[in-house]
C-alpha cells in the first residue's frame, strides 16, 4: 500500500499519459476481440445480401433511366417478400421514409398510386391492404433548400425507418461541386444511419461527361467513397428495357445484372437481356468459351453442330436425391456438377429450368429461397437443408 502511496505521489502533478482527445478516440479502437453488432442487410439481388444497416448505398444514372422505378421497387419490398429479383431478408414488414426532393407533389402522389400501390397488389393481391401506415412519405421540393437537411435528419430520428430512401440528394446542397460541403452531408448521412440503424440510399445523377458512369460532382465523388453499394441504372434502347447494374461494393458481389420493361399497366416486369449488333459476335465466343467449360455429360450435340445444355438432367443430378434445396445450396451444386464457371450461365439454366417446370420455388419460415424438384427419378433421402445452415 506504501508503495502505491509513493508511487501516486512521485507523479503528482504530471500530465496524464492520455488526454481527453486520446480518451475519446480510445473508443474507437477496433481490435479482433471487440464485439460489435453483426452486419444486417434488408434484401437480397439474385440471393446476394444488400442494403445493409448503418450504411449508405447509392444510385446513380442517367434521367429517365429507371432510377425512380428501382427506387419503387424496393419500396414495395418493405411490404411484401419478393419483387421482381429482390428479396427482403427481414421476416417482417419495414419502415419507409421516402423523401423526395425532385418532383411535384402530383407526381410523387402518382408514384404511390399508380405504381407501387399496383405493384404490391399484383404481388400480394387485391385482398390484401396496403400498409399505408408503415409509409413516411415526405415532397420537400417547395421547402427552401437550407431546411431540407435539417427536416431529413429530424424525419430520420423522429420516424425511425428501416429505409431511407433520398430521391434526390444533390437538392440538400448549394453547390454540388463545394467539397467542404458535401463531406459534411455526406458524414452526416453516415451518422444519421448508424445512430438510427438503417440503411440510407442516396439517388444522384450521373455524370454528364459519358466518360464516367460515377454520381456527378464532388458529392458524388463523396459518395462513392463511402458508401457500401453503388448501383447504376441505364435505358437501353431501342427495346426501351432498363438495366441495372452494380458497380461497386465494399463485400458481396452481385454478377448479374436486371434487366425489366414497363408493361401497359406501367408496372416493371422481368426480360431477358437485349441482344445489341455489336454483341452477338462476342455473345458467341462467350458462350463457345462457356461450353469449353462444361462437363460433357450434360451437353446435348445436335446434327447441326449446335448445342444446349441438358438442363432436366442437370438439375435432377444437382438435387443428388434430395427433396429440396435452398437457392445457394442449388447453385453451388448445380456450378460443380456441370462445371459452369459463370454465375450469368447458371441464372440461364435456371430460368429454363423454371420455365420448363421442373422446380416448385418458394419461401420458407427463415426467409429462404426453397427450390423443390417436381419429378426426381433417384430414391429421395432426408432433405439436405435444415433450419440453421449456412446455406
Amino acid at each position: 500500500m506504501m508503495d502505491a502511496i509513493a508511487q501516486e505521489l512521485a507523479h503528482a502533478g504530471e500530465q496524464p499519459s492520455l488526454t481527453p482527445e486520446l480518451l475519446e478516440l480510445e473508443k474507437s479502437r477496433i481490435t479482433s476481440q471487440k464485439v460489435l453488432p453483426p452486419m444486417e442487410f434488408l434484401f437480397s439481388l439474385f440471393n446476394e445480401p444488400c442494403f445493409p444497416r448503418r450504411e449508405l448505398v447509392a444510385f446513380t444514372g442517367r434521367a429517365k433511366s429507371g432510377k425512380t422505378f428501382v427506387m419503387s421497387m424496393l419500396m414495395v419490398l418493405c411490404a411484401i417478400a419478393e419483387v421482381l429479383s429482390f428479396r427482403r431478408l427481414a421476416g417482417r414488414q419495414l419502415r419507409l421514409l421516402w423523401y423526395d426532393t425532385e418532383q411535384s407533389d402530383n407526381s410523387t402522389q402518382d408514384i404511390l398510386m399508380n405504381r407501387i400501390i399496383p405493384l404490391f397488389h399484383q404481388v400480394a393481391g387485391d385482398d390484401t391492404d396496403f400498409p399505408e401506415d408503415m409509409f413516411d412519405i415526405f415532397n420537400v421540393r417547395n421547402i427552401d433548400r437550407d431546411k431540407r437537411e435539417t427536416y431529413l435528419m429530424a424525419a430520420i430520428a423522429h420516424y425511425k425507418p428501416d429505409l431511407v430512401i433520398i430521391d434526390g440528394i444533390r437538392d440538400l446542397v448549394g453547390d454540388i461541386n463545394d467539397g467542404t460541403v458535401a463531406q459534411e452531408l455526406i458524414e452526416k448521412l453516415m451518422r444519421a444511419a448508424q445512430d438510427n440503424d438503417c440503411c440510407v440510399v442516396c439517388v444522384l445523377h450521373q455524370n454528364k461527361s459519358g466518360e464516367s458512369r460515377d454520381p456527378r460532382g464532388w458529392l458524388g465523388t463523396e459518395l462513392l467513397n463511402k458508401a457500401f453499394d453503388v448501383f447504376a441504372t441505364e435505358k437501353l434502347m431501342p427495346q426501351r428495357i432498363f438495366k441495372l447494374e452494380q458497380l461497386y461494393t465494399r463485400k458481396y458481389d452481385i454478377e448479374q445484372c436486371l434487366y425489366f420493361s414497363v408493361n401497359s399497366e406501367g408496372l416493371p416486369c422481368l426480360v431477358d437481356e437485349p441482344p445489341t449488333p455489336e454483341g452477338l459476335s462476342q455473345q458467341n465466343n462467350n458462350a463457345n468459351e462457356e461450353r469449353g467449360s462444361l462437363n460433357n455429360d450434360y451437353v446435348i450435340h445436335h446434327l447441326d453442330g449446335s448445342w444446349e445444355v441438358d438442363v432436366p438432367k442437370l438439375f435432377a443430378d444437382a438435387f443428388q436425391g434430395y427433396d429440396k434445396l435452398r437457392g445457394a445450396a442449388l447453385l453451388h451444386s448445380v456450378m460443380t456438377l456441370g462445371h459452369i464457371v459463370s454465375r450469368k450461365f447458371y441464372y440461364n439454366c435456371l430460368d429454363k429450368a423454371m420455365k420448363q417446370g421442373l422446380m416448385d420455388k418458394s419461401i420458407d419460415s427463415t426467409n429462404h429461397v426453397i427450390y423443390q424438384l417436381k419429378s426426381n427419378p433417384i430414391p429421395k433421402q432426408q432433405e439436405i437443408w435444415q433450419p440453421g445452415d449456412p446455406f
